[in-house]
């Protein structure tokens, strides 16, 4: 049994090493697959929605009507329905932020690219910020920033000894915990994902190559990661969701007037 975990013949499971990919080319750090991957997300988006739109019909074809619906879920359901009537000057953002995250996700389980850039920590973090700088932004612009500030620190309501407790808490949340939950949620579900996928694949892959009694048990480790596959597209698409939601309830509070 030793011998299937350990050695030279043996397994050697997935880590994190498997995430720090070399530089195609020389030793560039931005020549590695993830951020080629994160630019040929902006091809494939710009290229879909172009197409999609360039002949808009009143009877759509199969792929104008793909991308309105894309644009109308965004425009409705996490822009209108949740940050109000201000909603439309946030949706090219929203909208943006929904497809580039939505499409990198997916990457990873695109054979040949099977590889999801959001599972490298440091995209997510710069979507996070995006979305800090904006909100902050909003709300400054929106009420000015002596009551915004005021707003956080000094919650109506409450007992002032409670503010000792409170405002520390209140500044932590909005100008720390905010971006790291928003960033660190996203790029732990694609992590774990991933890291999931690599164990039930590159696991049956080793089992098949064992003897006749681990052959038999590799087709339910490639049935398992074919069925992690399908949900892991589903985490995915809710990821992209949750980003652009938690995104808008940001916006929508940074609108919303002190009572």
């Amino acid at each position: 049994m030793s011998l299937l975990l350990s050695g030279d013949e043996g397994f050697t499971p997935p880590s994190t090493a498997d995430f720090n990919l070399p530089p195609v080319f020389g030793d560039n750090p931005y020549t590695t697959k993830p951020v080629f991957l994160v630019f040929l997300s902006v091809i494939v988006v710009s290229a879909f929605f172009i197409a999609a739109s360039r002949k808009a019909l009143v009877m759509p074809t199969k792929l104008q009507f793909a991308g309105e619906s894309i644009y109308a879920f965004v425009r409705n359901d996490l822009a209108r329905d949740v940050i109000g009537h201000e909603f439309m000057r946030f949706v090219p953002y929203l909208f943006t932020l929904f497809t580039f995250i939505l499409t990198n996700n997916i990457f990873g389980i695109v054979p040949l690219l099977q590889f999801p850039a959001m599972s490298r920590v440091s995209f997510p973090y710069v979507l996070a910020i995006f979305t800090f700088v904006i909100f902050h932004y909003v709300a400054i612009k929106h009420k000015g920033i002596l009551p915004y500030l005021k707003e956080i620190m000094f919650m109506p309501g409450v007992p002032k000894p409670v503010y000792i407790l409170l405002t520390p808490i209140e500044l932590a949340t909005y100008f720390v915990v905010r971006p790291l939950t928003l960033s660190l949620r996203l790029f732990a579900n694609m992590f774990a994902g991933h890291l999931l996928l690599l164990v039930f694949i590159l696991g049956g892959d080793h089992l098949l190559k064992g003897v006749i009694g681990l052959k038999l048990v590799s087709p339910f480790a490639f049935a398992f990661g074919i069925g992690l596959t399908f949900f892991e597209f589903m985490v995915q698409c809710l990821q992209a969701y949750i980003f652009t939601l938690l995104t808008a309830l940001y916006i929508a509070g940074a609108l919303a007037d002190e009572h």
